[in-house]
């Protein structure tokens, strides 16, 4: 991943808001006092460093007692997604409706039920950091994104124009923590 993205695991700190949480991670690795980092929201809910530091873009997820956070530098769009690896026994039946047919296929050729569960929320993850980072999510469409699997992992091989060209994007496979799976994708400035 390119050096100016930065990602840390945390495990979830009881009833903490995962923002108040993600704020003091941010916060030790901006210099800055929690309560003198602003953060807000856009019209989408995808969250935003204020002044000084609005050259720096921030994401996180969380999922089971895990938050994945992340923080990229410079410019740029970062996205993160964590799972909690649990039994998804619905999960081919969810990529039926919504992932692109081909991978789809891909899911359906496996016959070991436990690796076809392992992809899905590989590539769920995949999917979900890249809408993250574009600042739509989930409701962008999981169906506009195509990935491919290879020796190197998951690629985006091709995606909606509104997204960039697919060759502009970055991704990390996470497994930040036992038990977890995650994604961060990360893209330069650009459309």
């Amino acid at each position: 991943m390119s050096p100016p993205v930065r990602w840390h695991w945390l495990p979830r700190r009881g009833e903490v808001a995962a923002e108040a949480q993600a704020r003091d991670w941010l916060a030790g690795q901006l210099q800055v006092p929690a309560e003198q980092l602003q953060l807000r929201r856009d019209a989408w809910r995808r969250p935003r460093i204020e002044a000084p530091f609005e050259r720096h873009d921030v994401n996180w997820s969380h999922s089971g007692q895990g938050l994945l956070v992340a923080l990229a530098e410079g410019g740029g769009r970062v996205g993160v997604d964590l799972e909690w690896q649990r039994p998804r026994p619905r999960a081919l039946e969810l990529a039926k409706r919504y992932f692109t047919q081909l991978e789809h296929a891909w899911l359906a050729a496996m016959a070991d039920p436990l690796a076809r569960e392992q992809a899905f929320l590989r590539l769920w993850c995949a999917k979900e950091a890249v809408l993250k980072a574009h600042g739509r999510g989930l409701a962008f469409g999981l169906d506009r994104l195509a990935f491919v699997d290879g020796p190197a992992g998951l690629r985006l091989v091709e995606c909606d124009p509104a997204l960039g060209h697919p060759d502009a994007w970055m991704l990390q496979a996470l497994q930040p923590a036992p038990g977890y799976l995650g994604a961060l994708a990360w893209r330069p400035d650009g459309p």
